[in-house]
């Protein structure tokens, strides 16, 4: 049973309020055993309507007070009971027992009633802000995505840059990543495409080979994959390497750690 349904379709607020059948019944208490949440959401509408109740009770007069009592006290008395209020001609003003618990009654339905509604608007209200939340978070995700479609655009059609295509290693075949070189500014961009979370002591670490040499370039997380990022600069680059290193990079790169590499086609 999906459960989340079950709340939704108003049986928690029917029960509380006595409207449900004894099918519906049984089978609501058969169910509170096995589903803590719906047994939650029963008292919190209980809570609701308790505190509904206690923000927006009325205190009656005195008399009607000590009438009702009376009538509660002493049920069998079958003589209705006179209660004096402001007189506006000369007739008496008399309320049977029958009366006061016809109003009372109408009182609490009323009440629970208007306890039901406004626990409702609630709910819904709840529902529509939490709706409009995943929506903004959404569309600030696909903001996200065409701002990084379009920087990665601007790198691909920039005359001066050149693409390295950065394929896996024998130790880490799945990794994959490209690097956006501007051989005009030394400026290098890295677009992580596969590269797998790293234990919070280690980072990756990006090398250009120059003449034969190493120079590091950076170290960086891969939190995301496509995710453009900004390296440090080189204005030579016969090729461009990955590896694992310890969190802060390494002045060399551990070989054995190596997961991506990539050689330039630039003129050097």
């Amino acid at each position: 049973m999906n459960i989340k349904e079950y709340i939704s379709s108003g049986i928690v607020q029917s029960y509380v309020l006595g409207q449900a059948d004894a099918a519906e019944r049984a089978e609501f208490e058969a169910l509170c055993a096995q589903y803590p949440e719906l047994v939650a959401e029963r008292k919190a509408f209980e809570e609701a309507l308790e505190k509904f109740a206690l923000q927006h009770a009325v205190v009656p007069p005195q008399q009607v007070k000590d009438g009702f009592l009376e009538v509660i006290q002493h049920p069998s008395i079958n003589q209705s009971k006179v209660i004096t209020m402001e007189q506006t001609s000369n007739a008496p003003v008399r309320k049977s027992s029958g009366a006061l618990r016809f109003f009372a009654a109408a009182s609490v339905v009323l009440l629970i009633a208007a306890a039901w509604f406004a626990y409702s608007f609630y709910n819904q209200a709840n529902d529509l802000k939490e709706h409009n939340q995943d929506l903004q978070s959404r569309l600030d995700s696909s903001e996200n995505t065409l701002n990084k479609i379009i920087d990665e655009q601007k790198l691909i059609k920039d005359p001066n840059v050149t693409v390295v295509n950065m394929v896996g290693s024998s130790a880490a075949p799945q990794s994959s990543a490209n690097v956006f070189w501007d051989t005009a500014s030394a400026s290098v961009f890295l677009m992580v495409k596969n590269m797998p979370r790293l234990p919070s002591d280690q980072q990756y670490q990006l090398w250009a080979l120059i003449d034969g040499k190493p120079a590091s370039l950076g170290v960086f997380d891969s939190l995301q994959n496509n995710v453009i990022l900004k390296m440090d600069n080189t204005k030579k680059a016969d090729a461009f390497a990955i590896t694992i290193e310890k969190k802060g990079g390494n002045p060399s790169p551990t070989l054995e750690k190596m997961q991506s590499s990539g050689r330039t086609k630039a003129p050097l």
